[in-house]
């Protein structure tokens, strides 16, 4: 029996960048709490911005922000990664002398930023509503840097060639739609969160369901019995899945969890009839 729901959140349950998540689904959490089950929202986003979308079943659910570096179970932080100050110095460095992108630097309470960019900047208030920062030098800043992010419209790989190489022996490096590329400490990953989470609440491999769209997703698929890559999801994620739902704009993750709920609710009835019978 699923225990556990954990889904991605841009390209899998909305497209990039967007915050108009189904309203349905929050109907859906309430539902899988009924039945036992806890729904986890595992994103590349900030916490707070995560967690807005929820609202308001968000104190039912477990967030897995910042691509697995803080995670928050029922208003419980049960933990977060900050990667080394000398690797955030070295890492930003770098990051400056790339052309036509911009990056930030975030914490657990808020994303930094160095660029003035009045686009760049928009989008990320008015667009992925985050909690910024605008400031001379990230490196002054006295929060702990969990995430490191390059941002390039629609054309982040060729970056990701760029400077992949000499920092995926430092860092965990993961593309994260077709805009942004992360870097988070080593250990950190969507499926190392899982691990934590099913340890903490006593839940089984083959009790998880999980959804993504993305690479930074695989991880998770490796901690769960069902996995669903959404009809839109890169060819390396359908792979690595074992089932294929529907894409992000026809709704796929409400529907197999729609379907889930049914086949539970169906199971219910088959058994009290059995009872019934006896």
């Amino acid at each position: 029996m699923i225990r556990l729901v954990a889904t991605d959140i841009d390209g899998t349950l909305v497209e990039e960048g967007k915050n108009n998540i189904n309203t349905e689904l929050h109907d859906i959490v309430c539902e899988l709490k009924k039945k036992g089950i806890v729904f986890a929202a595992a994103s590349g986003r900030q916490y707070f911005n995560v967690r807005r979308l929820f609202e308001p079943v968000d104190h039912d659910m477990i967030f897995i922000a910042e691509n697995g570096a803080y995670v928050v179970c029922r208003d419980v932080e049960i933990d977060v990664v900050a990667i080394e100050r000398e690797l955030v110095a070295g890492l930003v460095e770098d990051m400056r002398k790339l052309e036509n992108c911009r990056f930030v630097a975030c914490a657990k309470d808020a994303l930094y930023v160095e660029s003035k960019d009045e686009e760049f900047i928009d989008l990320l208030v008015n667009g992925y509503k985050y909690i910024v920062e605008i400031v001379d030098d990230v490196l002054t800043v006295e929060s702990s840097i969990i995430k490191l992010s390059i941002f390039k419209k629609d054309d982040i790989d060729s970056i990701a060639e760029e400077i992949s190489p000499k920092w995926n022996d430092k860092l965990k490096v993961v593309v994260s739609g077709q805009d942004w590329m992360d870097f988070m400490e080593l250990s950190v990953d969507k499926g190392a969160a899982i691990e934590k989470i099913q340890r903490t609440l006593g839940i089984a491999i083959e009790e998880t369901m999980v959804f993504g769209d993305n690479l930074n997703d695989i991880g998770m698929f490796a901690r769960a019995g069902e996995s669903f890559a959404v009809g839109n999801a890169r060819p390396e994620v359908k792979a690595a899945a074992k089932h294929i739902a529907d894409t992000n704009v026809n709704h796929g993750v409400l529907k197999v969890l729609k379907a889930l709920l049914e086949k539970m609710e169906q199971i219910k009835e088959e058994s009290e009839g059995h009872k019934n019978d006896v």
